[in-house]
């Protein structure tokens, strides 16, 4: 039989991940089907983006707050600069969480989502 009848064949409930969100769709590519994240990167880079994000958020309220009405850059540019580093720095650390949690589960034997 070949790969691609094989997976037509298969049980659609054991394909299908529940992922945060519900159900996901059906597998439509050519990725493996043990296809995984590339979690250590994944860990390395929040890891390494959180803090440079959370310090950029600090520094550019305090710098929006020293501002006065004539500076250049304005309070309205570095406010919106600040709210874009901590929205950063929100994912960054919910994608931290995401990984350590997944990595826990794999560690466990379990297989996060299915």
């Amino acid at each position: 039989m070949r790969h691609d009848q094989q997976a037509r064949t298969e049980d659609p409930a054991r394909r299908s991940h529940h992922g945060a969100t519900g159900r996901r769709a059906r597998r439509s590519g050519t990725e493996p089907v043990t296809a995984r994240s590339p979690l250590g990167l994944r860990l390395l880079l929040s890891g390494f983006f959180l803090p440079l994000f959370v310090a950029a958020t600090v520094l550019f309220a305090l710098w929006a707050a020293d501002s006065d009405a004539g500076d250049s850059p304005g309070r309205g540019p570095l406010v919106g600069i600040t709210v874009a580093c901590a929205v950063l720095a929100l994912i960054a650390a919910a994608d931290v969480l995401v990984v350590l949690r997944r990595r826990r589960s794999e560690r466990n034997g379990r297989t996060v989502g299915r």
